[in-house]
């Protein structure tokens, strides 16, 4: 039985070799790199199906190498593994196209277990993250009914936002928490294939006359 084939990508090798020893026994690894240009110049050419990357590298940052690399090859799967867990990033990553989500600080007990859900074609987030809304905000993205009307909900928080006040801000005035804000500011961009903050904000212009 073929191996899944694994592209590593992180700024510190020693990670990448620990990351390499803990998952050749079950995986291929066909790829290490440290850096965003040696990655997006080769990683057409490997092939692999599934991409384990860190999201805080310097010249590009692992959201924008993903995008790149989903122009690529459209069918890997990534894999982000992370120290950060800011909302709004992890929220980007699942809107970019990521199938898992890892915190490093979890990784020596969590990695293998995403890797074999991802690999199979499932989602993993780090339960750390997964006790609020990014859970379900993953799975909306999967299965939610696409619906071309803004709910009322989403148009108070989509008129606040236009306003410009923070999702910390719409949370309090709303009496919500701020990640049901990311909820719905990104299942909105989603829902109407808006692809960045600036852009919703024409979309709040047009849509709330």
């Amino acid at each position: 039985m073929l191996k899944t084939r694994i592209v590593l990508v992180d700024d510190h090798r020693v990670l990448l070799d620990a990351l390499r020893f803990m998952i050749e026994p079950e995986f291929e690894v066909v790829g290490l790199f440290e850096d965003s240009r040696s990655v997006l110049e080769q990683v057409g050419g490997l092939q692999p199906e599934v991409i384990v990357l860190d999201i805080g590298m310097p010249l590009m940052n692992g959201l924008s190498v993903a995008e790149h690399i989903k122009k690529v090859l459209p069918k890997a799967r990534l894999l982000f593994l992370s120290a950060s867990e800011d909302l709004e990033t992890v929220a980007e990553a699942f809107k970019i196209g990521a199938a898992g989500y890892v915190l490093k600080a979890a990784a020596g007990r969590e990695l293998m277990v995403a890797l074999r859900e991802v690999a199979r074609g499932g989602y993993y987030a780090s339960p750390a993250l997964t006790h609020d809304v990014i859970g379900s905000f993953v799975k909306a993205f999967k299965q939610m009914k696409i619906s071309h009307r803004l709910t009322s909900r989403q148009r108070e928080v989509l008129k606040l936002l236009a306003e410009g006040f923070s999702m910390k801000e719409v949370g309090l005035i709303l009496g919500i928490t701020p990640r049901t804000v990311a909820f719905h500011k990104y299942t909105m961009m989603e829902q109407f294939h808006i692809r960045s903050t600036a852009e919703l904000m024409k979309f709040a212009a047009s849509h709330l006359k």
